[in-house]
């Protein structure tokens, strides 16, 4: 088996392991259980506090087949393990920096414009969102407009006043902030047991302080 960084290997996929960020969890939680979900969601905040991990176990829940909302995503049933393996059909997940022009958001409009596959719902994950061209908005902001109903948007963003003002009156937005320091602690001292490794309080100390609040940073 390849190796596995620490970062990959301990990403949250429900969102009882999601370090910190709780306010906008139970939010997300509440729009689950009420079945009242935006169209197009963004999250922003600094690199490593959760923004594309909380759009992937959205893109999870929205699509879990679980009786009950308030456990979703169950994390147990086939659409949230075809997520977790990356082998769902109806999931796009793009990166804005490399797929930033306008034939690269026409190519996915044509894609949505379908009914899903195997799911309930056609996901779309866009990180660093920011990136994409002015023409490539224009393109997406015809989509967000008037969205088909089979189809969620979840965008993520280091630099939120990069967005067109048209795109984000369009979406549901989240904040996400640092994370705590006594959060960060107990994370990865939590890590360090479950790998079988030992860390000297004061050593973990500055991990955690020369983390910034950042949990992909400090792992």
């Amino acid at each position: 088996m390849s190796y596995l960084v620490l970062a990959r290997k301990s990403r949250p996929q429900t969102f009882d392991q999601v370090v910190g960020q709780r306010p906008v969890v139970k939010t997300l939680q509440n729009s689950l259980t009420r079945n009242r979900v935006a169209h197009a969601i963004l999250f922003s905040g600094v690199r490593g506090v959760g923004k594309t991990t909380l759009a992937r176990i959205m893109a999870k829940a929205i699509n879990c087949q679980s009786e009950d909302r308030a456990n979703r995503p169950c994390d147990q049933c086939s659409s949230c393990k075809e997520i977790a393996k990356g082998a769902a059909l109806d999931l796009y997940e793009i990166d804005g920096a490399s797929n930033r022009g306008i034939q690269e958001i026409r190519e996915l409009k044509e894609k949505i414009r379908y009914l899903p596959t195997t799911a309930k719902y056609k996901i779309i994950i866009i990180d660093e969102v920011h990136m994409l061209t002015t023409e490539a908005f224009n393109a997406l902001l015809k989509t967000l407009e008037e969205p088909p109903d089979h189809v969620h948007f979840m965008f993520a963003t280091t630099e939120i006043h990069k967005i067109p003002i048209t795109i984000l009156s369009r979406c549901q937005q989240y904040e996400l902030k640092r994370i705590a320091a006594e959060e960060l602690y107990e994370h990865f001292l939590g890590l360090t047991k479950a790998e079988g490794f030992e860390i000297e309080p004061g050593a973990l100390s500055l991990i955690v302080r020369e983390a910034g609040g950042s949990v992909r940073d400090g792992l």
